[in-house]
C-alpha cells in the first residue's frame, strides 16, 4: 500500500499547484494492484484507462460523461476510432469475461472450435443457472449435482484446459459472485448474461452478450459495440421509509418501457446517489437490462469505497481514490436524455403482471388488479435472485418478518429466499436473519438462480391455474417463473414482497393499511431499517472456487458422442454467394417475443449444451398470428398445423429456406444465444421485425442469420404467412444500403418492400462466411 500512498502524495501536490512532479514509470510499476483475489498477476490498469481517456477528450473537445470514460478508455484504437453516438462501431478491450453455466456451455464449445490453446482476459464460469427449487438449499444442491454432473464435469474440466476459473455450484449466482470479487470502479466487463450490468453498482461498464461474443473477447479478438447513447438519470433527494433502490428502477422502467433504453447506457448521477447503497445501486443497474439498455452505470463515491473494503479490497478502492476524476462524469457532459427522479418524493413501486414495465405504485395495486381481474390473493411470494439478494436486501426483508411475528403471524402466502451467494447465506445465517425468515415460514432455497429463471418444480397449482405470485426478481414474462401462462408475476423490492406475503393480498398498503395480530389487536408495520454491510466481516462460507492450473495442456475434456447434454458444433455452412429466393414464413409473430419465446428455459436448461436437443423448444411460446395458437403453424409444404420445431426441422430435411416475421423489440429479455443458434441450426436465414433488441440482433448476427427490419412498419401488415419471400441484392450487401425484399402471395401477385439492417462491413464477413466463428477460424487461417 506505501507506493499508492506515495502516488496520493504526488496527485496531491499536482492538484494543489505546489508544485509539478514527474510520477517515475517505476514507481507506478511497483503500485499495481490485482484485480482480485483470485488473479494475484492480474492487474487494474488505470493508466491505461487515463491515457485512452486523455485521447478521446482532446479528439472530441468536450466533456466526457461517465460511460463514455471507460467505454472510450477501452477502445483498441482510441486515436483513430471514429465515435459518433448511435451510430459508429467501436472495437473494445474489455478486461474479463465472466459466463454462467448455462450459457457458458455453449460458449466453451465454441471456444474449443476455435482451436485456441487458452483464453487471452481473465475469465470465470458461475454454476449458478441449473439448480432445480424443490426441497430447499440442501436437498436441492445434492440432487442438482448428481442430474447435471456430466455438465458441471464438462465446465471444469474446459475451465482447467483453457485456463478459466470455475466457480462450483452453490457458490451463488453469478452476478452476486462478481460483485463480491470481480467488479472495480473503471472496469469493463462482459458476461454471458443480459443481468451482468450488475456490476454498474460499482462503478463499471459491464455489459451482457451472447456466447460467442465472449469467445471473441477470451480469444484476444477486439470486440465490437455499437457506439451507445448516454441517457442521464439526475437522482434527487433521499430514499427513506418504504422506499428502496428498487422502486427507482421500476419507476424509469415505467417511464422508459422494455425498450426505450435500447442502444443506450443508463448513467446515473446527482446528489441523490450518495442516499443508495452500493448493493442498492447494483440492483438498479442490474434491472437496467429490462429496458432494453447495453448497461447501466453510477459514479465511483464513498458507498462503493465502503463496500470494497467491507469485500476484501481495500487497495481497489485506494487506487480508485487516486483515478477519481476518471471514474466519475465531467462536469458540463451532455446526455442525450435526461430523466429526474426525486427521491424523496420516490413511493413504493410494484411492476407486472406479464411485463417489467407495467408500472404502479403500491397503494394502487391492489384497486387496479380488481379492476383488470388479476387475482389479488398471493400465493406465492419470492426474494432473492441476483437483483435483490444482498445483506441489506435480506435485512430489511428480515425487519419486516419479525415486526410480525411480534404480533403472533407468519405469512399467508407461501415464503422462499434465495441467497444471493454462498457469502450471502453464511453471513444472514450467523447473523439471524435467516432464522427470523424461517420462522416468518420461508423456505431457504439454494444459491442460484431458481424460480426467477424457471428453475421452480411448483406444485401448489396445476398448470392452467390463474394465480398471482410477487417476487423481488427482475423479469415476469409470460411463463417465466414456473411455466405457467396464468401466473400473474409480479416484481417489487423484497422488503414489499415480505409485507405482502404476510397479508396474503395485492390490496395491502404496508405504508397505511393495518393487520391484525393473534391477539386481535391491530398493528401497522414500520418502515424496515438494517445494515447495509454487516457490522462483523462477512463470513465467505464454504470454498467454492476451483483455481485453473498453471498449465492446462494436458487436461482431457470429455464429451461424448451419444451424450443427450453435450453435442460438439459442427460449423455452419457459408453463404453460397446467391440471393436468397422463395422462402417459406415459418411463423409470423404476433405481438411481443422475448427469449424465452424463442428458446425457453425452465426445464429445457438441461440441454443448453445440446444445440439440436434444445432445437427442440424453438419459438414455441410464441404466438402464430395466424391461429392465435402457441406451437402450431402451417407446414406450407404439407398444409398441416403442427409444433414449430417439427415444422423447421421439415423444411430443412426439404432442402427449404425459412424465414421469421416478428414485432416490436422481438429477442428481448436474456442473452441467451441458444435464440439465435436454434433457428440457423434448423434451416433458418432471415428475421425481419419492426425492432430488435440490442443482444439478439447481434447474437443473430453472429451465427449467420440476417436481421432486418422493415423500412416501414407498417410493412409487417403486407406479409402473410402463406406467402414466400425474396432477399434480393445481396451481391451488393453493404452497410447503411437497405436490401430489397420481394414478397409472393398465393395468388401470384407480388409485391416489393425495403428492409433496413445495422450490418458494418466485419458483422457482413460473419453473414458470408456462415457465423463469426467460420470467420475468425478464417482469418487464423490466413495469419498462420
Amino acid at each position: 500500500k506505501v507506493p499508492v500512498l506515495i502516488l496520493y502524495f504526488f496527485q496531491h501536490a499536482l492538484n494543489s499547484g505546489i508544485r509539478r512532479y514527474h510520477v517515475a514509470p517505476v514507481l507506478c510499476q511497483r503500485a499495481k494492484v490485482a484485480m482480485s483475489h483470485f488473479e494475484p498477476n492480474e492487474h487494474i490498469n488505470y493508466e491505461k484507462l487515463e491515457k485512452n481517456i486523455n485521447i478521446v477528450r482532446k479528439r472530441l473537445d468536450r466533456p466526457l460523461t461517465l460511460s463514455e470514460k471507460i467505454v472510450y478508455g477501452h477502445l483498441d484504437d482510441p486515436a483513430k476510432q471514429e465515435i459518433e453516438r448511435g451510430k459508429t462501431y467501436l472495437r473494445l478491450r474489455p478486461d474479463r469475461v465472466a459466463m454462467q453455466d448455462a450459457t457458458a456451455q455453449m460458449a466453451m464449445l465454441q471456444f474449443i472450435s476455435s482451436g485456441l490453446p487458452k483464453v487471452a482476459v481473465p475469465s470465470t464460469i458461475h454454476c449458478d443457472h441449473l439448480i432445480e427449487a424443490q426441497l430447499g438449499g440442501e436437498k436441492d444442491l445434492r440432487r442438482a449435482k448428481d442430474i447435471n454432473q456430466e455438465v458441471y464435469n464438462f465446465l471444469a474440466t474446459a475451465g482447467a484446459k483453457y485456463g478459466v476459473g470455475f466457480w462450483k455450484p452453490g457458490s451463488g449466482i453469478i452476478h452476486q459472485i462478481i460483485l463480491e470479487n470481480y467488479a472495480y470502479p473503471g472496469v469493463m466487463l462482459i458476461g454471458t448474461d443480459s443481468h451482468t450490468p450488475n456490476g454498474g453498482g460499482l462503478g463499471g461498464i459491464c455489459i451482457g452478450v451472447g456466447g460467442a461474443d465472449a469467445v471473441d473477447v477470451m480469444a484476444g479478438i477486439p470486440w465490437e459495440l455499437k457506439c451507445p447513447k448516454v441517457i442521464g438519470v439526475k437522482l434527487t433527494g433521499k430514499l427513506s421509509g418504504w422506499s428502496s433502490p428498487k422502486d427507482v428502477i421500476l419507476k424509469v422502467a415505467g417511464i422508459l418501457t422494455v425498450k426505450g433504453g435500447t442502444g443506450a447506457i443508463i448513467e446515473y448521477h446527482g446528489p441523490g446517489v450518495d442516499s443508495i447503497s452500493c448493493t442498492g445501486m447494483a440492483t438498479i443497474c442490474n434491472m437496467g437490462a429490462e429496458i432494453g439498455a447495453t448497461t447501466s452505470v453510477f459514479p465511483y463515491n464513498t458507498r462503493m469505497k465502503k463496500y470494497l473494503g467491507k469485500t476484501g479490497r481495500a487497495d481497489i478502492a485506494a487506487l480508485a481514490d487516486e483515478f477519481q476524476q476518471h471514474l466519475v462524469p465531467d462536469s458540463g457532459c451532455q446526455y442525450d436524455q435526461v430523466i429526474e427522479i426525486n427521491l424523496t418524493e420516490l413511493k413504493p413501486h410494484i411492476n407486472g403482471p406479464f411485463t417489467p414495465d407495467l408500472a404502479h405504485p403500491v397503494s394502487d395495486i391492489g384497486t387496479v388488479a380488481e379492476k383488470e381481474g388479476w387475482p389479488v390473493d398471493i400465493r406465492v411470494g419470492l426474494i432473492g435472485s441476483c437483483t435483490n439478494s444482498s445483506y441489506e436486501d435480506m435485512g430489511r426483508s428480515a425487519a419486516v418478518a419479525k415486526q410480525a411475528l411480534a404480533h403472533g403471524l407468519k405469512c399467508k402466502s407461501q415464503f422462499t429466499i434465495t441467497p444471493g451467494s454462498e457469502q450471502i447465506r453464511a453471513t444472514i445465517e450467523r447473523d439471524g436473519y435467516a432464522q427470523i425468515l424461517r420462522d416468518v415460514g420461508g423456505l431457504v432455497l439454494a444459491n442460484a438462480c431458481g424460480p426467477c429463471i424457471g428453475q421452480w418444480d411448483r406444485k401448489d397449482i396445476k398448470k392452467g391455474d390463474k394465480n398471482t405470485i410477487v417476487t423481488s426478481y427482475n423479469r415476469n414474462f409470460t411463463g417465466r417463473n414456473d411455466a405457467n401462462p396464468e401466473t400473474h408475476a409480479f416484481v417489487t423490492s423484497p422488503e414489499i414482497v415480505t409485507a405482502l406475503s404476510i397479508a396474503g393480498t395485492l390490496k395491502f398498503n404496508p405504508e397505511t393499511d393495518y393487520l391484525t395480530g393473534a391477539d386481535g389487536k391491530k398493528f401497522k408495520l414500520e418502515a424496515p431499517d438494517a445494515d447495509e454491510l454487516p457490522k462483523l466481516e462477512f463470513d465467505p462460507g464454504q470454498d467454492t472456487y476451483q483455481y485453473p492450473p498453471k498449465d492446462g495442456s494436458g487436461q482431457h475434456v470429455d464429451v461424448s458422442p451419444t451424450s443427450q447434454r453435450l453435442q460438439l458444433l459442427e460449423p455452419f455452412d457459408k453463404w453460397d454467394g446467391k440471393d436468397l429466393e422463395d422462402m417459406l414464413i415459418l411463423i409470423k409473430v404476433k405481438g411481443k417475443c422475448t427469449t424465452d419465446h424463442i428458446s425457453a428455459a425452465g426445464p429445457w436448461l438441461k440441454f443448453r449444451g445440446h444445440l439440436d436437443n434444445i432445437s427442440n423448444n424453438l419459438l414455441i411460446g410464441a404466438i402464430n398470428i395466424e391461429n392465435g395458437k402457441a406451437n402450431s403453424v402451417r407446414n406450407a409444404l404439407t398444409q398441416e398445423f403442427g409444433p414449430v420445431p417439427d415444422t423447421a426441422r421439415y423444411y430443412k430435411k426439404m432442402g427449404v429456406k425459412w424465414a421469421v416475421i416478428g414485432d416490436e423489440n422481438y429477442g428481448e429479455g436474456s442473452s441467451r444465444e441458444h435464440a439465435a443458434l436454434e433457428p440457423r441450426h434448423l434451416g433458418g436465414r432471415v428475421i425481419i421485425t419492426k425492432s430488435f433488441a440490442r443482444i439478439h440482433e447481434t447474437n443473430l448476427k453472429k451465427q449467420g442469420l440476417l436481421p432486418l427490419t422493415f423500412a416501414d412498419p407498417a410493412d409487417y401488415n403486407k406479409i402473410h404467412p402463406v406467402d414466400k419471400l425474396s432477399i434480393v441484392g445481396l451481391a451488393d450487401f453493404t452497410p447503411g444500403k437497405p436490401l430489397k425484399c420481394i414478397i409472393k402471395h398465393p395468388n401470384g401477385s407480388q409485391e416489393t418492400i425495403m428492409l433496413n439492417h445495422t450490418f458494418n462491413e466485419s458483422q457482413i464477413e460473419w453473414f458470408q462466411a456462415g457465423s463469426a466463428l467460420n470467420r475468425m477460424k478464417e482469418l487464423q487461417q490466413k495469419s498462420s
